[in-house]
């Protein structure tokens, strides 16, 4: 029962990690270059992400133009767009194995050996995987971010801050990461199982033991009372 709540909790774990790398994928705020030191508020801000780069406006109006090719963005991004579309490809494998091989599903019910509980552990390897593809991108652009910030010869205009999505992903990768390393713990106990076949033979032959002890006292009283 103890197992049963706990692949629950890390299959909600890696859903709700799933959907934060998805939502920081579409999200174009992995950039935003804001006018640091600047008070003339009529410059609109610039919001980059993977896809799109947008406009933000004094006036509230945002419009955003997706990049034309690969060549427009920097190495960190084009990085990022190639493996964060990897980490949500493989949580979503991972999601899926997590549901045929988990208990509260009927899959694999008749397979032999131990399927489901191998089924479980692949399920977690492929989150913690997809946990991984997920951090070295944005923890890659937050560098990047960083060093250029603190650079004295980019102008104020041009530097950037990091965006919202790159904590997004931040906490999607730990929910990923998390979420598989409880599914692998939910199917490794630290007791091993004990063979059903040892113990059925046990049980027998107690069972016939204490049968053959009760007929010998049976027949030693029959003699008694013959006697």
């Amino acid at each position: 029962m103890a197992s049963l709540g706990i692949q629950m909790l890390a299959s909600a774990l890696a859903l709700m990690g799933w959907a934060g790398a998805i939502l920081s994928c579409i999200m174009p705020l992995w950039r935003v270059r804001g006018f640091v030191g600047c008070t003339i508020v009529t410059i609109p801000n610039v919001w980059e992400g993977i896809w799109m780069s947008c406009l933000c406006h004094s006036t509230g109006q945002i419009s955003c133009e997706p990049y034309q090719s690969m060549q427009a963005l920097s190495s960190d991004l084009q990085a990022a767009r190639t493996l964060t579309v990897l980490a949500i490809l493989t949580g979503a494998a991972g999601l899926l194995l997590a549901f045929i091989g988990g208990k509260c599903t009927r899959f694999l019910d008749d397979a032999p050996g131990r399927s489901k509980v191998m089924v479980v552990l692949a399920a977690g390897g492929v989150l913690i995987a997809a946990g991984l593809l997920l951090l070295i991108p944005v923890s890659w652009t937050a560098a990047s971010v960083v060093s250029s910030f603190y650079n004295f010869y980019i102008f104020n205009g041009q530097r950037r801050k990091m965006g919202a999505s790159l904590y997004i992903g931040w906490a999607a990768s730990v929910m990923l990461i998390l979420g598989g390393a409880l599914l692998i713990g939910s199917s490794c106990p630290l007791r091993p199982p004990v063979d059903d076949e040892r113990s059925g033979s046990a049980v027998r032959y107690v069972a016939l033991e204490s049968l053959e002890s009760v007929k010998t006292e049976g027949s030693e009283d029959a003699r008694s009372n013959a006697v």
